[in-house]
Order: structure tokens, then C-alpha cells, then sequence
């Protein structure tokens, strides 16, 4: 069984800093790619950042220029540093995995999602 599994967040004042990290374990043969999405209440989930296993790393239009994705262990582990918060970033962040869990079969795997919020 594959598990992906956030921490940090939190409360944050519009301009400043927050970090969140996200760990994949269990029974993972190969990570195709690891990635943050948030979705905001009344709002449809949106891609924050994705990195994949090649090194390449999508962001959403909403984060460029100031949320950064970084593999910490490979891809099991990938953190998420956010700076310069806006309100708006306000959201459940949710860690995304595309995982092989054996040779042949993989899956998207959800983490229970985390909350940020950013007050004016």
C-alpha cells in the first residue's frame, strides 16, 4: 500500500513565508511524479506545483515567482516553500503522487490535505 502524507502549514499574515512538505511511502517501485494541488471552499482544485522525475516542475499561473517545489529525497519526500502570501492563497493543500506500485501498475495517491491560511 502507498501512502503520501503532508505536514506544515498553517496560519500565515499576507507577505510573509510558510513551508510544506510531503512524503510518499509503502510499497512504491518507481514515482513518476509528486506535486501539490489546493482547492479553496467553493472553488475548483488547482494546480500549485508538480515536479517529476526527470527534474521537470510545472507551476500554476497563480504561484510563479513565489512558490517553490524542491525534491528533498528523490521524490519521496518534496517540499513546497511559499513566500510573499497572499489571501488568496488561502486553501487545503493537497499532495498529489503518480506512483508505480509495481512494475506495470500505477496510481494517483491523495494525502488528507492540510490547511494554509493568510489573513490581510
Amino acid at each position: 500500500q502507498v501512502r503520501v502524507e503532508e505536514s506544515g502549514g498553517g496560519l500565515a499574515q499576507a507577505g510573509e513565508s510558510l513551508s510544506l512538505s510531503c512524503s510518499a511511502s509503502g510499497s512504491i517501485f518507481r514515482i513518476i511524479q509528486m506535486g501539490w494541488y489546493r482547492q479553496a471552499p467553493g472553488k475548483q482544485r488547482e494546480l500549485v506545483a508538480t515536479v517529476n522525475a526527470g527534474g521537470g516542475i510545472n507551476y500554476g499561473e497563480s504561484v510563479k515567482g513565489r512558490f517553490t517545489i524542491s525534491r528533498v529525497n528523490g521524490l519521496n519526500t518534496v517540499s513546497l516553500q511559499m513566500t510573499v502570501l497572499k489571501p488568496e492563497d488561502t486553501a487545503v493543500y493537497l499532495c498529489n503522487g503518480r506512483i508505480y506500485s509495481t512494475m506495470t501498475t500505477w496510481d494517483e495517491y491523495w494525502g488528507q490535505g492540510t490547511q494554509v491560511t493568510v489573513s490581510s
